[in-house]
């Protein structure tokens, strides 16, 4: 059976520590990408709907990164929000 040696231990619990506030500086932003990531989504979802339903009345509005992320943060004023800007531009 292999010896272990002092320094192989503390070697092996210099990386525990090292990895452990590595992780937890990696933390932050990936729980704030995540964020982004599930606000896009929620705002293309709403957008989906909206097209469904203004499909009737010949309001769309396009899906993409800036729209998404705009009605996923504002809610229904960003979709009244691109609604009016889309009227107003023609």
């Amino acid at each position: 059976m292999p010896q272990l040696e002092l320094n192989t231990v503390v070697a092996a619990i210099f990386a525990l520590f090292a990895l452990y506030y590595l992780l937890k500086m990696l933390a932050a932003p990936a729980r704030f990408l995540l964020r982004v990531l599930l606000t896009g989504a929620m705002g293309a979802v709403i957008i989906l709907v909206f097209n469904l339903v203004g499909g009737l009345f010949q309001i769309n509005i396009g899906v993409n990164a800036i729209t998404a992320l705009l009605v996923g943060y504002m809610g229904l004023p960003g979709l009244a929000l691109l609604v009016a800007v889309q009227k107003f531009l023609g």
